[in-house]
């Protein structure tokens, strides 16, 4: 249970960095993984408290993976993102993530495959995503990401890396 809790303050961390900007891309995270790094950056920063919870409440698989060998690209929302989303929706952040089925799916929806730095994200119209099916993907244009419900997210810090993938912050949370 304490090993989990501590990969998953990893990722939060990473995600943190991401956000604060405190860590630059060519840093010292390319040793880390995603999780490890969301970890670093939010004991600095306590900037991703609501991503970290959102992991925490997740199904194991989300940590499971972005703390694993493969090579992965995480758009990161901001905890402003969450509260703009919480808002929007008419729920609490406890009430959201008591539902972890959705809580799962909108963080996968949040990672692609691979090591996508910022010019390759830009080359691309359509990012696909960990979720299965034909609407899992984002389009992108101009580093502004759209789901598939008509939601825009600007990309707002770019290329933090990390040994397993590099994470992108993002202004808005997208959804499945």
């Amino acid at each position: 249970m304490i090993n989990m809790k501590k990969k998953i303050l990893a990722i939060l961390v990473i995600f943190a960095i991401i956000g604060v900007g405190s860590i630059q891309a060519n840093g010292n995270n390319s040793e880390k993984n995603i999780i490890e790094t969301a970890l670093a950056v939010n004991a600095e920063t306590g900037e991703f408290s609501i991503l970290i919870a959102a992991l925490q409440a997740a199904d194991p698989i989300v940590i499971n993976t972005l703390s694993g060998k493969g090579q992965f690209t995480v758009f990161a929302p901001t905890d402003a993102a969450f509260v703009a989303l919480l808002a929007e929706l008419g729920l609490t952040a406890e009430e959201l993530l008591a539902q972890t089925e959705l809580v799962t799916k909108v963080l996968l929806y949040h990672v692609a495959r691979g090591r996508l730095y910022s010019e390759d994200v830009l080359e691309k119209d359509r990012i696909n995503t960990l979720i299965k099916g034909r609407n899992g993907f984002l389009y992108q244009s101009e580093g502004v990401l759209t789901d598939n419900n008509g939601r825009n997210s600007n990309i707002i810090i770019v290329d933090i890396e990390t040994s397993n993938g590099i994470i992108h912050v993002i202004d808005t949370v997208v959804l499945p």
